[in-house]
């Protein structure tokens, strides 16, 4: 059975992938889709048999589709109504006004902020940024497929104003203490951190924190921002920032290996996803600790390996190093989050489904990372460990124990299951290399 809904409302991007999950969740759903009417999203509905001509017709962009198949699917609906409910604010009082339309109105609105965050379709934020910057507001865009051009012009803009454009594509940030997007919780500290990954930082915060080192901010910057063509605008002004910054000691740039020169008066580390040291070894010579002990001998396996990644980042580093093995043809290394994985679907940080079928297809070993925190499956272990019961498995796990899901028992759940669980991707990847 198939049930759509139509509403004239408006939710972002991360709110739908938590509402779809949910649907999900729903025992008996099929497939479903919670998402704004834009022609792309239409045409995913129609992919997907989510279609229903009488409910569909005339919803535009502004309208909020839901739409689910399977046994129940208005149990699924409502489940992702409710998902929604917890989101969006109470209604105002009556006499408060109307719900703010652009960034610039709500801006007037709350006196007093000082940043936006965007997270609209993609055809849509290089306005709403346009919007925040002439607003006075530092920007963090969650929003991806915004051209190049785009964002070269909004970040001359953003800098020409004195003002941070996190992204766009820019999945995590931690702002004296606050995140957005994707994050964990970590503790202050003395280390700053410019990202082109939201995962890759993700990845250095959680092995900081593990050797009990600190965060000042971590600044996303987007995937783009190191290219030729962008030219390293906001890195270059995130550093600036941070080398002015009375709580940082030292700098740490994740990204790709790229042309534009950086630096700084402060101690600079470039954690360079390519050929050298990798992000564990970045992150042991800034903390200055150790990690927490894990699995010491490596495994012996020679036979194929199934990398069934959620972050891009993550798959590149375990890449890298399985390219040193004797035989890499026997790594297979997929990164479900990209675009042609979720189109119509969650990401695979939110909905584990897409992962657990690639876990039961699988030819030998599977390797998993898997990354906890702020946005994240509220209990991945619940859907993925159950999958690896059986079957030879290596768990990359990154995350605290301060974030939602509990570091301890997520690693108590794969380890029951059979899995080898590590707190670094690298030395996961290392422990399957065969010389």
């Amino acid at each position: 059975m198939i049930r759509v809904e139509v509403h004239h409302s408006y939710h972002d991007s991360i709110v739908l992938m938590a509402a779809s999950a949910r649907m999900l969740a729903i025992p008996g759903t099929h497939s479903a889709m919670a998402a704004m009417a834009t022609p792309l999203n239409l045409d995913l509905l129609r992919e997907s048999g989510l279609w229903d001509d009488a409910a569909l017709a005339g919803a535009g962009p502004d309208d909020l589709v839901l739409a689910a198949r399977g046994d129940d699917p208005a149990a699924a609906i409502a489940a992702a109504s409710a998902a929604l409910a917890e989101r969006v604010p109470a209604g105002r009082p009556a006499g408060e006004g109307a719900r703010p339309r652009t960034v610039r109105a709500a801006a007037r609105q709350l006196a007093g902020a000082n940043l936006a965050v965007i997270s609209v379709p993609g055809d849509h934020a290089a306005w709403a940024c346009w919007d925040a910057l002439r607003s006075g507001l530092h920007v963090f865009c969650f929003s991806d497929n915004m051209t190049v051009a785009d964002e070269v012009q909004l970040k001359a803009e953003a800098l020409r104003r004195g003002l941070l454009l996190m992204g766009p594509d820019c999945g995590t940030a931690i702002l004296d203490g606050v995140g957005l997007g994707f994050w964990n919780e970590v503790p202050r500290g003395r280390v700053g951190i410019v990202g082109a990954s939201g995962t890759g930082i993700q990845q250095l915060c959680c092995l900081l924190a593990h050797q009990g080192a600190g965060v000042s901010h971590a600044i996303g910057v987007g995937g783009r921002d190191l290219s030729p063509e962008v030219g390293g605008r906001m890195t270059r002004e995130a550093i600036r920032r941070l080398d002015e910054d009375p709580d940082t000691d030292v700098i740490v740039v994740v990204s790709k290996p790229a042309r534009a020169e950086l630096t700084a008066r402060k101690p600079l580390v470039p954690a360079l996803l390519g050929p050298g040291i990798d992000l564990t070894e970045v992150a042991l010579r800034v903390g200055g600790g150790r990690l927490p002990e894990e699995p010491a001998e490596p495994l012996a396996w020679d036979g194929p390996v199934d990398g069934i990644f959620s972050g891009g980042t993550l798959r590149d580093e375990a890449a890298l190093v399985w390219a040193a093995d004797a035989d890499p043809g026997r790594f297979r290394a997929i990164d479900y989050g990209a675009d042609e994985h979720t189109r119509g679907r969650p990401h695979p940080m939110i909905d584990q489904r897409l992962r657990v079928d690639a876990i039961r297809r699988a030819r030998g070993l599977v390797y998993l990372d898997v990354v906890l925190g702020h946005g994240a499956h509220p209990d991945p272990a619940a859907e993925l460990a159950p999958a690896l019961a059986g079957r030879p498995a290596v768990v990359a796990l990154i995350g605290t124990q301060a974030d939602p899901q509990g570091l301890a028992r997520q690693r108590a759940a794969f380890e029951a299951a059979g899995a080898r669980v590590h707190l670094s991707n690298a030395r996961a990847a290392g422990s399957l290399l065969c010389r």
